[in-house]
């Protein structure tokens, strides 16, 4: 299966979303989008620090134009990308926050095409189409999120497109500078996630409130509970989820990666079984046009 280690690692990626999407919805009641993009951020970095040096991996050899693309996709992906994610979600909920961010697969793929001039195949395409059709029709099924305010649907619409691009456009910049060096998609994380916290810090420094509110808020990690809760969902969703990402984009077409990284909702049905909900029809046909859509991304030509 090492012919198709990039789709397995978006597979893979996907699954840990989904399971963090319900932990950062709770979270986002306690933490402000921004506290959390910084919380989650600092956490992954020293742990990414700690496991680069227990394997003794130096930095990497490479120019100095692949290490800005990938700074550059992590400003725009996880500074900006996350953090508007963060606020739809605030607004709209899990479901319908992960409805606009399936718009990242198509406009990946487009933007693939116009950047890296990277040709899929019309199987390809099909594929994309069916997956993210598939993911769009379990999530529009299922009832609105409890507990989302009613009164925020605009600010949601439009953070959540701003996350979409801005996923599109990191995917884009990462897959430019991996797919055409050595440097490990590890090493490539912790430049995004220093990246995308740079921006994040430097916003707040010209924003003193801000600044002094989210630290009020990050003031919580006092609690040991509360802190084993943020640091979980951090080793999982940033530090793996993150990392299993870049192998994604290292190892297969940006397009096809952002598609496979974007069935997160199809996993959530199995959990939602699991804990005792009942699963319509319609879901079930939604995942299994997905599925077709997901072997044709593996056997596409």
């Amino acid at each position: 299966m090492t012919a198709f280690r990039g789709e397995l690692a978006a597979l893979a990626a996907a699954l840990i979303w989904a399971i963090a999407s319900i932990a950062f919805t709770k979270l986002g009641r306690r933490l402000s989008p921004t506290a959390l993009n910084v919380s989650k951020g600092l956490i992954s970095i020293g742990l990414i620090g700690l496991t680069l040096g227990l394997r003794g991996a130096g930095p990497p050899a490479a120019n100095g134009s692949a290490i800005w693309l990938l700074g550059l996709s992590g400003a725009i992906g996880i500074g900006l990308g996350d953090t508007a994610y963060f606020a739809s979600l605030n607004c709209l909920g899990a479901r319908r926050g992960l409805l606009l961010e399936s718009l990242a697969p198509p406009l990946t793929a487009l933007l693939a095409l116009l950047v890296l001039q990277e040709r899929l195949s019309g199987a390809a395409w099909l594929g994309i189409g069916l997956t993210v059709g598939g993911v769009a029709w379990v999530i529009v099924e299922r009832s609105p999120d409890p507990g989302i305010p009613r009164d925020r649907p605009l600010r949601g619409l439009v953070f959540g497109l701003i996350a979409a691009l801005s996923q599109a456009s990191g995917a884009v910049l990462s897959r430019a500078a991996l797919s055409t060096t050595d440097i490990s998609p590890l090493w490539g994380t912790l430049i995004r996630l220093v990246a995308g916290l740079g921006v994040v810090l430097l916003w707040l420094l010209v924003k003193p409130a801000q600044f002094r509110s989210v630290g009020k808020e990050m003031s919580q990690l006092r609690s040991p509970r509360f802190l084993s809760i943020v640091a979980g969902t951090a080793f999982a969703s940033t530090f793996l989820g993150i990392w299993l990402q870049q192998t994604a984009l290292k190892f297969a077409p940006a397009g096809v990666a952002q598609s496979l990284l974007a069935t997160s909702p199809l996993f959530v049905i199995p959990i939602a079984v699991a804990l005792g909900d009942r699963v319509s029809l319609r879901a079930v046909l939604g995942v299994l046009v997905a599925i077709a859509g997901i072997w044709l991304l593996f056997w596409r030509g």
